[in-house]
């Protein structure tokens, strides 16, 4: 094993401690580790609608910043101020679930492969949020703006992009104009949120059904602890920026000013080479090393009869449909782009032809996965339950992101995997319990609570609960089925067991312990 998968194994250990606790604290819906992408966007909407009741009495003016701001932190407190502070525990709350979701996507290797798009697109969001907030910074016009034009303006000169010098600007406080804070509210309310916008869109667009909202429970939770948050410690302007004097003792926000301190120590140019080596980085991290390509679904035109199932179910908008291009008397047929398909096998476990009980002809949906297809995964199926024996024989399902359970597999338990869990068409269950090849089946899916391939785990939970097509028939006894995601699974298999072995009450998702 090498050192990135080390630090990937640790990294994923770790998120599953968190996820537990938090799936414990709000519920598995209500889990912030699952929505921190919609979470950074919630809070960007708070930034903006606070931004523009700050901006209606913000002065641009060298004179004017400054009491402006004032004004609205102690005069107006019940409601400026209220809204300045909000406005700066978004901003920080926005670069936490960020940085989170960034780390997160990396440990769990959603950056490589055919999602490398998503991550190269959210790398430019870092380079527009962090000037968004350091101009934020110098709107106020305090010490701590004074620092950071003065250092910013260091860096800046550095680049042979200006003809002046930006640091000439703060050497006295008649060298700075009126117009230096004009720039800077166009840039901070207008200029760069475009940008961001922009940005947002472009990242999310080439996935189907993006998550930008986040339940609206966990909307007003997170708002209301800004919202204490802002009246218990309001945020509040250091001196008034005096250019005659150099600026000391400033507290740092270390949000956006993480790197500021290092111009003690460095030159700006070897700056500039850390950002740029670690943007260069980033960019590179989907190729180090190179993922491996499991070869995209297939389709079979003479079993695919244009239900469109498979184009509503992908997580990647990798399945479209087109005009017939047989002479079969269905309209559309199902096509697969390949750039985007990532084998999850999901467009499978939708597919209506994906039926074990076909026997007459060969088991050969309308559409398949080359390297694990659905006869493959019958014969697989057949082969576990032959070997199965005892008293409440078990078939144990994971996923491409289930914790590992090979230490389970005895007599009476086997184990199958599928690449995700609703790669799994309903109608192997039916087949495996309507057969008699097993007792009971346990679905053990992603061990982070949080589905591999983004969807997997609500379809598969919607197709069981006899919710989504292709569904669960009604013949089948729903407790014989168990849906068990993330948490240790020795203690949900036994749990199931002995609901299996006596079958008491309503069928239920067994939720996993410690």
């Amino acid at each position: 094993m090498t050192v990135l998968e080390l630090l990937q194994n640790a990294g994923r250990s770790g998120f599953g401690w968190l996820d537990r606790a938090l799936r414990a604290a709000f519920g598995s819906r209500l889990n912030p580790l699952h929505q921190l992408g919609a979470l950074t966007i919630f809070f960007f909407w708070i930034v903006l609608v606070s931004g523009i009741w700050l901006f209606i009495f913000f002065h641009t003016s060298v004179e004017g910043a400054y009491e402006s701001v004032e004004y609205l932190t102690h005069e107006q407190w019940y409601v400026g101020g209220v809204m300045r502070s909000l406005h700066r525990y978004a901003s920080d709350a926005a670069i936490v679930t960020l940085v989170l979701h960034i780390i997160r996507e990396w440990f769990f290797d959603h950056h490589r492969g055919k999602r490398w798009f998503s991550w190269i697109t959210g790398i430019p969001l870092l380079w527009i949020i962090i000037p968004l907030g350091i101009t934020g910074y110098w709107l106020v016009w305090d010490k701590l703006a004074q620092y950071v034009a003065l250092t910013s303006a260091e860096l800046l000169d550095w680049l042979p992009i200006f003809t002046d010098s930006m640091a000439r600007n703060f050497l006295s406080d008649e060298a700075l104009s009126d117009r230096f804070f004009t720039l800077m509210a166009f840039l901070h309310l207008i200029g760069l949120p475009l940008f961001l916008v922009f940005a947002i869109w472009l990242h999310v667009f080439r996935i189907s059904g993006p998550r930008i909202n986040p339940p609206r429970n966990l909307m007003i939770g997170t708002l209301l602890a800004l919202l204490i948050l802002s009246l218990v410690y309001p945020a509040l302007s250091q001196e008034k920026a005096d250019l005659a004097l150099a600026p000391q003792n400033v507290s740092l926000d270390w949000y956006y000013l993480l790197v500021y301190p290092l111009l003690k120590a460095w030159s700006p140019g070897a700056l500039w080479l850390l950002l740029a080596g670690f943007s260069l980085l980033l960019f590179l991290a989907p190729w180090l090393p190179p993922a491996a390509k499991p070869p995209v679904a297939r389709v079979d035109l003479e079993n695919c009869n244009g239900c469109e199932r498979c184009v509503d179910d992908c997580p990647y908008g990798a399945v479209m449909m087109q005009p017939r291009s047989d002479s079969s008397s269905y309209a559309q047929e199902a096509v697969v782009e390949s750039s985007l398909c990532v084998s999850c096998g999901i467009c499978v476990g939708a597919c209506p032809t994906a039926t074990p009980f076909r026997q007459a002809t060969a088991l050969s949906p309308g559409i398949d996965l080359p390297d694990l297809s659905t006869a493959m995964l019958r014969a697989e199926v057949e082969a576990a339950g032959a070997i199965l024996s005892g008293s409440d024989r078990v078939m144990i399902f994971t996923c491409t992101g289930s914790a590992p359970m090979r230490e389970l597999a005895d007599a009476s338990t086997a184990l199958v995997a599928v690449r995700c869990m609703a790669h799994l068409p309903p109608s192997f269950l039916d087949y495996i319990l309507s057969r008699e090849l097993a007792d009971g089946v346990f679905l053990a899916g992603c061990q982070g609570s949080d589905c591999e391939f983004r969807l997997g785990a609500e379809w598969t939970r919607q197709r069981i609960g006899r919710q989504r097509d292709p569904h669960l028939r009604q013949r089948i006894d729903r407790r014989r089925i168990a849906l068990a995601w993330g948490g240790k699974p020795v203690h949900t298999l036994a749990a199931f067991r002995r609901q299996i072995s006596s079958l008491p009450g309503a069928a239920m998702e067994l939720m996993p312990h410690g």
